[in-house]
């Protein structure tokens, strides 16, 4: 009698469990893979979306289609409401439960309010694409109500376009903005001036970029204010409703010393806050493995939960650790190219296993980092073998693009990527200006074709 395959559930379809899967296309396993959405989304650029640079579907493939090759592999599109690794079972919302012998849990993250999840109504962060949808309308329907403002006090209250928090996904947007206003709305109202846009940057530490290099972080900061962007260091949000938020950090005139101050904004995006997805809590409930205060599981050297070595926990989720020889073991940084390494790393492991072979600590190879900033303006901070390389200003901008249209899903993602972005090198517009619903009856629920 023939023995069944492995069966290898992947819950997940960001870039820790498309590498997963991918890594397993050829294995004598079962695959299914278990999303949300339907879609791969490509997040570096999702502010992209909610900025009108990129359409949806330039930075998103259907996950079917992705893997329609790839016999191996089953797709259900389903939320994950409980996982019981005693059990080898996942259970579904709609009550179905899939039994594995494998677990690869890739939930990714979601957002963070630091205990204010009210927050939220009023200053939407930045993880789907129904998060950039709701951006992009916030922001460009803020002009919209200015522009038929009689009062100028309120008129100027929704021209003030905040982002809290100085990490890429901020700088990156709130340089949209700043181009959004001095560029691509030139000339396209009668009553209000779109130059007249107070774009703020409001970060609790005491530079912009924090992971990066001081040097870079400082040009960084020289390139937003370039843009006419009003960057507030050391300053932390205490409050944010309909009418703007409260702030406690330096005067904004200088006067020595803390104080609170409020700033009036019809239009505030949060990018502060990281926090994993709700699975590990559940992990925790299980299992008793611990968790960070981003709720992030703390796994083995081999991405493996303690105690249940048939369960790989990657990418957002886990707080894992880089085991290179000769260094002290580092934490894996919470991007892109990690998540992909530990999706390869915990296939590799699976197969290491089912051959009945130790399995190995995960290294991670560290690239560096980049973060645009605007019309060419980016840093890159490069980890190459005879050191790092770090530059900024215009060829840092075309490095970026580059790098980003590379890793891109699918040649037509790449060309309607590099179509737009031309088209906007040249003459700053944003093609994906198109928002649905109306000023009185928004649209919560809305996709692109």
């Amino acid at each position: 009698m023939t023995q069944p395959r492995p069966h290898v559930v992947i819950i997940g379809g960001g870039f820790g469990g498309l590498e997963a899967a991918k890594s397993l296309a050829k294995a004598p396993v079962d695959i299914t893979l278990i999303d949300k959405t339907n879609h791969h989304l490509f997040q570096p650029l999702l502010y992209q979306v909610a900025t009108a640079g990129l359409a949806a579907p330039a930075i998103a493939a259907p996950t079917r289609s992705l893997f329609r090759h790839q016999a191996n592999l089953t797709t259900l599109l389903a939320e994950v409401v409980d996982i019981n690794p005693q059990d080898k079972k996942v259970h579904l919302s709609d009550g179905t439960a899939l039994v594995f012998d494998h677990l690869i849990v890739a939930a990714g993250a979601t957002h963070s309010y630091f205990g204010h999840d009210e927050w939220s109504a009023f200053a939407p962060g930045l993880k789907t694409l129904e998060d950039a949808f709701e951006i992009r309308r916030k922001v460009l329907f803020a002009f919209e109500s200015a522009e038929k403002e009689p009062d100028p006090e309120k008129r100027q209250n929704w021209l003030t376009l905040c982002v809290i928090g100085a990490g890429p996904t901020g700088v990156e947007m709130a340089g949209a903005f700043a181009e959004i206003a001095r560029q691509t709305l030139v000339g396209e109202f009668r009553r209000i001036n779109p130059h007249d846009a107070r774009i703020l940057l409001i970060e609790g530490g005491p530079r912009v970029l924090q992971a990066m290099p001081e040097t870079l972080s400082q040009k960084a900061l020289q390139q937003l204010q370039k843009l006419g962007v009003e960057v507030r260091l050391n300053a932390i949000v205490t409050g944010i409703d309909a009418t703007g938020l409260q702030v406690r950090g330096p005067a904004p005139a200088g006067v020595v010393g803390t104080v609170d101050y409020r700033i009036a904004s019809q239009c505030v995006v949060w990018a502060a806050g990281v926090a994993a997805s709700g699975l590990g809590r559940v992990l925790a409930q299980h299992t008793g493995c611990q968790t960070d205060r981003a709720g992030r599981v703390v796994v083995n050297a081999d991405l493996t939960l303690p105690g249940y070595a048939h369960v790989s926990v990657i990418g957002d989720l886990a707080a894992a650790m880089s085991h290179r020889p000769g260094k002290p073991p580092a934490p894996v940084p919470g991007v892109s190219p990690g998540a992909k390494q530990m999706g390869r790393w915990a296939a590799r492991n699976i197969l290491h296993r089912i051959a009945g072979e130790p399995t190995q600590a995960f290294r991670y190879a560290d690239y560096g980092n980049l973060a645009t900033i605007g019309h060419n303006s980016a840093v890159v901070d490069l980890s190459t073998p005879f050191g790092p390389l770090r530059f900024s200003g215009r060829w840092a901008w075309w490095f970026w693009l580059l790098a980003h249209i590379y890793f891109l899903i699918g040649f037509r993602n790449r060309l309607v990527v590099l179509m737009d972005w031309g088209s906007a090198y040249l003459s700053f517009s944003r093609n994906a200006r198109v928002v649905a619903g109306t000023l009185d009856k928004p649209v919560t629920h809305v996709g692109e074709s």
